[in-house]
């Protein structure tokens, strides 16, 4: 059996750690491509580094948050090299103002020098459902990949989403397989949001994971990986099963 080419898409401020377990997993069956969401202040320039970087398609797509989004902008740039289309924990819409006023506020904190302070204080909170919120390990490990990034990076993706237009044209269009997974407790992309993507799409499946807030890839990985191989079994061309 031929060879498909998968192309993982971490969060803000993630590496391809966000999906280790999946990886792992995967990696026998699949060329597995996980590029870092860096060198662009535009979403635009970001799908298209992350094409290059993947090679001829068709592609398997499946991003994380930010990832979901730079996932989006690939199709819109490329549809006929996306096969498949998965979209976790994300967000097809574009910024508001309040939401753009935030991202302004921690910009200017992060050029203060307080990019360590911005992560522990005001994104970690938001991302982990209840029970795991005490997970040292889950906790250092965030810490840990945002400040092998560094401030330039989170700048540079602060503006990127900051000024990301809307995709629901881009996933009307979408004909292939499409995978919508989110944790049951992600308070950034509350369930609400999925299933508005969900209904965008002509063949969703769409999955809701217990227990797992904003990353369940990493708070539920083994779910998150049985959801990943149903969508990459799916033939392209024929509607998902919910």
């Amino acid at each position: 059996m031929p060879r498909e080419k998968l192309v993982l898409l971490p969060g803000m401020m993630c590496d391809e750690r966000l999906f280790s377990a999946q990886r792992a997993a995967l990696e026998d069956a699949n060329d597995i491509v996980t590029p870092r969401l860096a060198g662009s202040e535009s979403v635009e320039g970001l799908a298209h580094s992350v094409l290059n970087q993947a090679g001829v398609g068709p592609l398997n797509v499946a991003g994380l948050s930010m990832g979901g989004i730079v996932a989006m902008a690939m199709l819109e740039a490329a549809p006929k090299s996306i096969g498949r289309l998965a979209l976790l924990d994300t967000n097809h819409l574009a910024d508001l103002p309040a939401r753009q006023a935030i991202r302004d506020r921690q910009i200017a904190d992060v050029r203060a020098g307080k990019l360590r302070e911005v992560i522990i204080d005001e994104m970690k909170p938001n991302y982990l459902a209840a029970a795991n919120r005490g997970r040292r390990d889950l906790l250092d490990l965030l810490v840990d990949m945002a400040m092998d990034l560094g401030p330039d990076v989170f700048i540079s993706q602060s503006l990127a989403l900051r000024n990301r237009p809307s995709f629901e044209a881009t996933l009307r269009s979408f004909e292939g397989p499409a995978l919508v997974l989110h944790g049951a407790e992600d308070q950034l992309c509350p369930p609400e949001r999925h299933r508005e993507i969900a209904s965008l799409l002509r063949s969703p499946l769409l999955v809701e994971i217990p227990g797992a807030g904003h990353l369940p890839t990493l708070e539920k990985p083994e779910a998150v990986l049985a959801s990943i191989k149903k969508w990459l079994a799916m033939p392209i061309g024929r509607q998902a099963q919910s």
